[in-house]
Order: C-alpha cells, then sequence, then structure tokens
C-alpha cells in the first residue's frame, strides 16, 4: 500500500473496530423479497412505499401506454437542459406537477440531493438567515452549507425555540427561510405543516421550504403528500419531492411560484451544470404521476401496516417517535445494532442498521421502512418477531 494512503486505512480500521464500517452489498429482488447472501428475507429497507417498483402489471400498462403514444424517447438526455436536453417530456410533466398541485409552476431535477443541496445556494444571500430543524437530511445540510447563508439550527420539532429565533433575528435580515422535512427520514415523525405556515404568514420575510421525500404518494387523499393532507399546499413557498421513493422512478421536483421558477433556472448551479435526466425516465414518471391517485388502496394499506406495527412496539415496551409508515427501533450504540439487524436476517427480514453520522451517537437502530407490498401475514410474523 502506498504510504499516503495510510490513513485512509487507519480511518477505515477505526470504523471498523467501532461498529461503523459501510459496505455495499448487492442482492436480487423479487417483489416484497430480497434474496442476499444466500438467504430470501421480506425486504424492510426499501423506500418503495408503494410497491410500484414491482408491480409488472403497471409496467406492462406503461410499455403500452408508450407503443400506442408512438412515442420514441431517447435513454440519454446527452445534455444539460440548457443546452439540448430539454425534451418535451419534461415540460409535461412540470405542468402536471403544477396542475395537481394547484401552483404556478414546477421544475424537475435529477435527483434529491441535487435539488437539496443546490436551491438553497442560488436563493440565499449573505443577509438571509436558515432556520433549519436540527434533523433536516444531509442533503439540506450540504445546501446549507454550500449557500453562504448564516445559519441556526433549531431544536427537533422545538417550535418554540424556532418562533423566539425568529423574534429574536427577524430585523438583522432580509429574509428568513425556515427549512424542514414533513416526514422526518430517520425517526419516521411529522412537522406540523399548519403551525410553520401560520408562523410564515406572520411575517413578510419568512419563506418555508418543505422536503416531503418520504411523504410523496404515501401521504394525502391524491398521495400528493403532508402538505396535501394538511391543507397547506398553498402556502408552502419550495414544496419539494422525490420520484425515487414511493413514486418508483428517479429525479425531484420543486412546486413554487413562477418568479422562483425562473430564478432557479439561472442561479442554481445543481441544475444548470449537470446532465438532464434520461427522457424515457421522465415519461415513466409522468405515466406514474398521472395515475397518482389512483393508488389510495395502497396507501390505505400502508398506513394499517405502520400502525399496526407502532402498536406492536409499544405493547412490548419499546417506545417509537414514529408517525408514519418508517418505524425506527432505536438499539443505542452501533455495534448492538449491527447484532440486532443480524438477528432480524437470521428471521427472514432483512433490516438495515443506521449508524452514526447519519444519526447522533448513542442512538443507533434498525429503521424498518414499510410498503404496501407487505401481506397482512408478514406484518403478523414481523410484530411476533420483534
Amino acid at each position: 500500500m502506498r504510504a499516503i494512503y495510510e490513513k485512509y486505512a487507519e480511518e477505515l480500521d477505526a470504523l471498523k473496530a467501532s461498529g461503523n464500517l459501510r459496505t455495499l452489498s448487492s442482492g436480487l429482488h423479487e417483489g416484497r423479497w430480497i434474496l442476499s447472501g444466500g438467504q430470501r428475507m421480506l425486504n424492510l429497507s426499501s423506500n418503495d412505499y408503494l410497491g410500484l417498483a414491482s408491480d409488472t402489471a403497471l409496467m406492462k400498462e406503461f410499455r403500452e401506454w408508450l407503443r400506442d403514444t408512438g412515442k420514441q424517447l431517447p435513454l440519454s438526455s446527452s445534455s444539460s437542459r440548457l443546452l439540448t436536453g430539454n425534451f418535451g417530456v419534461f415540460s409535461a410533466l412540470e405542468d402536471t406537477l403544477a396542475s395537481l398541485y394547484g401552483r404556478e409552476d414546477a421544475l424537475v431535477l435529477s435527483s434529491g440531493y441535487h435539488m437539496n443541496a443546490g436551491i438553497l445556494p442560488a436563493l440565499c444571500g449573505k443577509d438571509t438567515l436558515i432556520l433549519a430543524d436540527k434533523l433536516v437530511h444531509a442533503s439540506l445540510i450540504d445546501g446549507i452549507r454550500l449557500s453562504g447563508a448564516r445559519c441556526i439550527r433549531y431544536r427537533h420539532q422545538d417550535y418554540g425555540q424556532l418562533e423566539t429565533l425568529i423574534e429574536k433575528e427577524y430585523s438583522g435580515c432580509d429574509r428568513i427561510i425556515i427549512v424542514t422535512e414533513s416526514i422526518f427520514s430517520m425517526d419516521g415523525d411529522t412537522a406540523p405543516l399548519q403551525r410553520l405556515t401560520e408562523l410564515k404568514r406572520r411575517q413578510d420575510k419568512i419563506m418555508l421550504y418543505v422536503d416531503e421525500a418520504h411523504a410523496v404518494g404515501v401521504r394525502g387523499e391524491r398521495g400528493l403528500g403532508l402538505a396535501e393532507e394538511t391543507g397547506c399546499i398553498g402556502d408552502i413557498d419550495l414544496l419539494c419531492g422525490t420520484f425515487g421513493k414511493a413514486l418508483a422512478s428517479v429525479g425531484a421536483y420543486v412546486v413554487c411560484d413562477r418568479v422562483i421558477k425562473e430564478y432557479l433556472v439561472n442561479r442554481m448551479r445543481t441544475l444548470i451544470f449537470t446532465t438532464a435526466l434520461p427522457p424515457l425516465n421522465m415519461a415513466w414518471t409522468l405515466f406514474v404521476m398521472e395515475r397518482l391517485s389512483g393508488f389510495k388502496g395502497q396507501r390505505e394499506r400502508l398506513q394499517r401496516h405502520s400502525a399496526q406495527f407502532r402498536q406492536a412496539l409499544q405493547a412490548k415496551g419499546f417506545g417509537t417517535p414514529s408517525e408514519s409508515h418508517i418505524v425506527p427501533f432505536i438499539v443505542g450504540q452501533a455495534a448492538d445494532a449491527v447484532l440486532k439487524a443480524e438477528d432480524m436476517r437470521r428471521k427472514g427480514f432483512y433490516v438495515l442498521p443506521i449508524r452514526p453520522p447519519t444519526v447522533p451517537e448513542g442512538t443507533s437502530r434498525l429503521r424498518f421502512s414499510l410498503t404496501a407490498g407487505l401481506t397482512d401475514e408478514d406484518m403478523d410474523r414481523l410484530c411476533d418477531s420483534i
């Protein structure tokens, strides 16, 4: 080994000793099952919340839809959207998003990471203050860092502290952007969006940024997320979602006023300097979005599964902060979480340990991501196995 690499090797050894070493695993997917290490297990670590990614009937319908439209869509856009990569399917998808949400416009982006790492640096100036929940996703934290704006991260779900910070800081900045997730990705708890929109409306200089990555598809009457469920769609300045989880595709989007979209197109580096998504993928996304309201049965089944599992944990004395289909089982130390995950795999459940730095020290956990593809029998067996 080259001497210059030795420090990296030492750090890897330290990660292994602490139980925090990560490796890339592979498995064969069969619907709700995953085959890994010679074992067939229920997949409880997938973001395929509605089961659409493995819905062969839906994929067949998409192929027939493509054939009937006569569209020949390439597998690569081969360019950024500002050059030659802005195919008509992008505009069709953005128009559909704007119509579904009842907003002026929408902007499609290459990934959730591109979205969260790019919006705040584009919109913020040196006199902007960002107030972000302590537990927002790593991509949002990176966006905050890249923005160069001053940021204060308020205690998780502590809206009394948030109000105090606004009162204290309001006069010293030209705008405040409150940043939150709607369903938090590690704890599975939900933000009170009505309270946040009411807080925003009190002052003209406040904008609200909500990442609905884990809520789109699974919450709301039409699957538009927690903002739809709580009646807040029109009050959120930057309403963000992803296609790569419940919607079984790739990419992300922000729903916003037209002036914000036009500004992002001109200033957002993660849009300007990247190759656009493949047009064929965007056609699949459009196909799914046009049918989103029809997946109500899957949403209801997922809600039943989630409530059953949360109740089972509580009945056995294991508290959980979850209010959603993301249900953490908090173990404590990283090494213990690894052992617990191995025990669950022996029982036929593929669930992965979540460890620092993804979560704070002492809160390592198993994160159960439930899906509508699970059966009632699967859920009964899972609840009995905890």
